[in-house]
């Protein structure tokens, strides 16, 4: 029987069937695979996913946020530096330049681009990837770090889907969006785009141009390559190519991209670590603070807060406007002030010490060698000492602090430690007397080197700044008026009396005396005579009990009559406090630097409450108010008033910021202690009270004469530059007005009859004669 051959054209028919069912079945089998994969993953056979809770509540390290009284954030406590911000809070040219240049499907898809997908395949990612917004952000949060491996990358891929979709279902678009932004890693410790806006511009996330925008969303393609800091012209390539996405995708037009391609990166970069930035020393002091709260105060749970991680904010008195012109206050005059401290000591052989012998000296370096970090380290590694102290006369590479900059040199640890001491330091603290509200802190020169605050833990003689409290006594006690006169003549407190051992007979520098003067004039020129009649007549004990109403620790403070000369150690907020006193008529407000805490859902968890006393009565306190102004009228205080001294050389060499030129009444009191170790200013207007020290390390550390050492050089122009910046500053309303005046006064304080004395006298520092 004969067959029929197939023709060539049925057999190509046949083949080309075979292969299209081939490829069907490859097809199909490749679909079925991908799917067992998901399935497998899905079901945790290629390791865990995160759960339903994970997936609500993705872990998160979020700082806690110090927030000033005028809305700043003055800085932050973080293991990673993150703040979330709303969708709200993103502008449209941010969200706009993210959708452009990561995910142009964004709101097309449910979490993977089947078009992205399969092009990468095709072209094995030559043409771009296909990662969608979504998968990146399951990447942020549940991929701890990426594989080298290509099969176990591969696994982690197919995870990163399966979440992607799971985010997609849970979460709005916005939604996913804002978490994107909040949870990446921007570098420079700048985790989310609050960090970031804030790092790189010095600006909220809401206020970012285009172009910033576009230099942030940039960064996303690999932070640590497209730094701003290290690689500055190739982030600006990268800002580039996201502008013309943005181009592309009709975000903006194209003259608006050629013009904004052609802008440099205007980075304006503003570091937020715990050494940097402002506020620093009240940064510590609110850290302090938060840690022993969080002891005393735990959540619902019975847990601990973190304050590292819990996202807590922290709402604080400070001004962020008058923080900073108070650290620029203090930081002008003590960098000019410090030139004529050095130009004095050039001669000095046991600089920068002064008035002490060899083995002084040196015990006052073993004993910073022994509070030094480096003594501790090598201490607890188990060190002979003898070791450690060799190691502090080996010269080391190191950074040293400079009113410049810092400068990296080599020197020994021995010689860094003189060096240091050589600067002088200052302390300042401004609050509103009547609500107790601190608005400006500066606890030292420079928080990286010289980390002691001297606002409140250090404590310093405060020479005639004392005086106050031993005037408002008599004036308490004995009705006495500005305008009573006594003699200017030497006075003796016998041997006996009030404990003393022996007589004592306290001096007027310059050895000035006669006459009969006013209280007012007194004070004004720190007539020592008059303040030791005045504790004769009440006794030392009334004006201690005095000063403890007012917020002083007086646990240290003997019953002396030498007090008076202001022999107590005490700090700049206890002497703001008291000061304050006056200020608010008679009442004492214990100082708030915390109004409230929340926890990151808004939730108040602290509200602070005011705690006030009543010390004296509001005649006393304006009466002694008035005393007060006499020292800025015609006493110690005067070159806060006028010019026609720039010719001096103290003014031109250490009077910082002179003239001063303030008209409107000021009350205050400088005060000098034993050899020009320190130098102090208080001053107040009607509803801010400031208090200013200046001096040395160790009170060894001094000017060699009273004209550069008092505290009218020292530290009253701090006090003056800040409170021009304040009122050149019209939103922060300080007064310029009178202090209030009780109605029924029965107290003379008008002296304009008598003669107050010489008005260009200078403050004469106190004797201390024990």
């Amino acid at each position: 029987m004969a067959t029929t051959k197939a023709s060539p054209k049925s057999k190509n028919q046949n083949d080309l069937s075979h292969h299209i069912k081939t490829f069907w079945k490859i097809f199909a089998g490749f679909i079925l695979v991908v799917i067992l994969f998901f399935l497998l993953a899905s079901w945790g056979v290629f390791g865990s996913l995160p759960d339903e809770t994970s997936l609500e509540n993705p872990e998160k390290n979020l700082a806690t946020e110090i927030i000033s009284s005028d809305g700043k954030t003055l800085g932050k406590f973080y293991k990673e530096n993150r703040t979330p911000v709303p969708f709200d809070s993103l502008p449209d040219p941010l969200v706009n330049a993210l959708i452009a240049t990561e995910d142009a499907r964004f709101y097309e898809h449910s979490g993977i681009d089947g078009r992205g997908t399969l092009r990468a395949i095709a072209f094995l990612g030559t043409r771009g990837g296909a990662s969608t917004i979504s998968q990146q952000l399951a990447k942020l949060f549940f991929t701890d770090q990426t594989a080298s491996n290509k099969i176990e990358r591969g696994l982690q891929k197919i995870k990163e889907w399966i979440i992607a979709i799971r985010l997609e279902r849970r979460y709005t678009k916005e939604e996913i969006i804002t978490m994107y932004f909040n949870e990446y890693d921007f570098l420079n410790q700048a985790v989310g785009i609050e960090s970031a806006a804030n790092i790189y511009f010095d600006k909220s996330p809401a206020q970012l141009s285009t172009a910033e925008a576009a230099m942030l969303v940039g960064m996303f393609k690999n932070s640590s390559l497209f730094n701003p800091n290290r690689r500055p012209e190739l982030v600006r390539n990268r800002r580039n190519v996201v502008l013309s996405q943005m181009e592309k995708y009709d975000f903006i037009s194209e003259k608006v991209m050629d013009s904004l391609q052609a802008l440099p990166l205007n980075l304006k970069f503003t570091p937020q670590g715990h050494d940097e930035g402002i506020a620093t020393y009240f940064r510590e002091y609110a850290r302090t603070f938060m840690e022993d709260w969080i002891k005393e105060h735990p959540k619902p749970d019975g847990s601990k807060y973190n304050i590292y991680q819990d996202g807590l904010k922290v709402y604080v008195t400070i001004d962020s406007k008058m923080q900073e012109y108070a650290e620029a206050a203090v930081k002008k005059h003590m960098a000019h002030l410090q030139v004529a401290f050095d130009e004095q000591n050039k001669k000095n052989k046991t600089a920068p010490f002064r008035d002490i012998t060899v083995e002084e000296t040196q015990g006052i370096l073993n004993s910073a060698i022994r509070k030094s970090d480096r003594w501790r380290q090598m201490k607890r590694a188990g060190i002979d000492e003898d070791e450690i102290i060799k190691s502090f006369k080996k010269k080391v590479p190191m950074r040293v602090f400079s009113w410049k900059g810092d400068i990296d040199t080599i020197m020994t640890p021995l010689d860094s430690i003189r060096y240091h001491k050589s600067f002088l330091q200052a302390a300042m603290m401004s609050m509103t007397p009547q609500t107790g509200e601190v608005k400006a802190w500066v606890g030292g020169i420079d928080y990286k080197h010289y980390k002691y605050d001297m606002v409140k833990k250090g404590r310093r003689q405060i020479g005639s700044t004392f005086k106050p409290f031993v005037y408002a006594t008599a004036i308490d006690q004995m009705h006495m008026s500005p305008c009573d006169t006594l003699p200017n003549t030497i006075y003796t407190i016998p041997a006996g009396k009030y404990g003393l051992q022996q007589p004592w007979t306290p001096k007027n520098a310059g050895g000035t005396y006669g006459g009969m003067v006013t209280l007012k004039y007194a004070l004004a020129n720190s007539i020592n005579t008059i303040t030791a009649r005045l504790i004769d007549r009440v006794g030392p004990e009334p004006v201690i009990d005095l000063v403890k109403k007012m917020g002083v620790n007086t646990d240290n403070m003997p019953a002396v009559p030498s007090i008076a000369l202001g022999t107590p150690d005490v700090s700049v907020y206890e002497m703001v406090g008291a000061y304050s006193t006056f200020a608010n008529e008679g009442v004492y407000v214990e100082p708030i630097l915390i109004q409230r805490i929340e926890d990151k859902n808004g939730t108040v968890l602290y509200q602070n409450v005011p705690k006030t006393k009543d010390v004296i009565s509001n005649e006393t306190a304006y009466v002694t108010v008035s005393l007060l102004e006499g020292v800025t009228q015609s006493g110690s205080g005067s070159r806060l008033r006028g010019t026609g001294r720039e010719g001096s050389a103290v003014y031109k060499n250490a009077v910082t910021g002179y003239p001063y030129n303030f008209t409107n009444p000021i009350a205050g009191k400088t005060g000098t202690t034993q050899n020009n170790s320190d130098g102090w200013f208080m001053g107040m207007v009607p509803n801010l009270v400031t208090g200013v020290w200046v001096g040395g390390d160790d009170r060894a550390t001094h000017f060699g004469s009273t004209a550069y050492g008092q505290g009218a050089t020292m530290a009253l122009p701090i006090w003056g530059m800040y409170m021009k910046s304040c009122y050149a500053d019209k939103d922060l309303d300080v007064s310029t007005g009178n202090f209030k005046r009780p109605a029924n006064l029965s107290i003379e304080t008008d002296c304009s009859k008598w003669r107050l004395g010489n008005p260009d006298i200078e403050e004469i520092p106190d004797e201390f004669d024990f």
